[in-house]
């Protein structure tokens, strides 16, 4: 039984390391592709794939905004009108993740992913520089873009950081820098919330996502370091087709 025991942590810590190494790798993937895998090898149901994902998600986004943290300024107040609503917006959508019908949770992600993908194609594909655009929207806004981001941690586990940045450069006309630490200020609270909020509703399997969790820390600046020499556009745009084509299975009979 001990061996047995032992010989899981070792493949769940391995498991782990390449997902921790895929999320430095692409930039975005770690938690997303996560809970997919665990759906597939482990045969979880959506939330408690997603629950146990958060496992190995809390602390790469707590060591990913210290080391943010660490070298740019971030503005606290802002983070702070972000960072209330989007923690209540986590707690709710959570409560909401583990009470509906995990068939349906499991589709509304696979659509999740199909629309992520597609942005992110969109954004890598386009061939005019982007435009930097006047502010649009006042600071009295920022809250909404925490109640947006915090719906989709909570939901689905993942996302928050990546809808607010988008929304914080397009409509608010900050800086990709700006936007990144604002957003990872706003999430980890936030998914501290979504992690207590699974766990307490029994969707987080402690013996699959603790060994994942060390193996994803120790790995993902190696993810980040290969980034740097390997042609990182090209990846990104072949882990965006894989991230549609895997929405499809999900949607069709995952």
């Amino acid at each position: 039984m001990t061996a047995s025991l032992f010989f899981s942590g070792v493949i769940n810590f391995l498991l782990g390391g390449l997902l921790g190494a895929m999320g430095g790798l692409f930039g975005i993937g770690g938690g997303l592709i996560a809970i997919p895998v665990l759906g597939y090898l482990y045969g979880m149901d959506q939330q408690l794939a997603q629950g146990t994902s958060l496992v190995m998600i809390v602390p790469n986004v707590v060591i990913a905004f210290w080391r943010y943290k660490q070298r740019n300024k971030i503005e606290w107040s802002t983070a702070a009108m972000m960072c209330a609503p989007a923690v209540v917006a986590t707690y709710f959508s959570a409560r909401l993740a583990t009470a509906i019908d995990a068939r349906s949770l499991h589709f509304c992600f696979a659509v999740f992913m199909a629309v992520l993908a597609l942005y992110y194609l969109w954004t890598l594909l386009r061939r005019s520089p982007a435009v930097v655009r006047p502010v649009v929207l006042g600071r009295r806004w920022i809250p909404f873009v925490g109640l947006s981001a915090g719906a989709s941690a909570g939901f689905f586990s993942v996302g928050g950081a990546i809808v607010a940045v988008p929304l914080l450069t397009a409509f608010f006309g900050m800086t990709q820098t700006a936007a990144q630490g604002l957003g990872l200020a706003m999430v980890t609270p936030g998914t501290l919330v979504a992690l207590w909020t699974y766990a307490h509703a029994g969707h987080v399997d402690w013996a699959v996502g603790i060994p994942m969790a060390l193996g994803g820390v120790l790995s993902i600046s190696w993810g980040v370091a290969l980034a740097h020499h390997l042609p990182e556009r090209r990846l990104r745009i072949l882990f965006c087709g894989a991230l549609l084509l895997l929405s499809v299975w999900m949607m069709v009979g995952g």
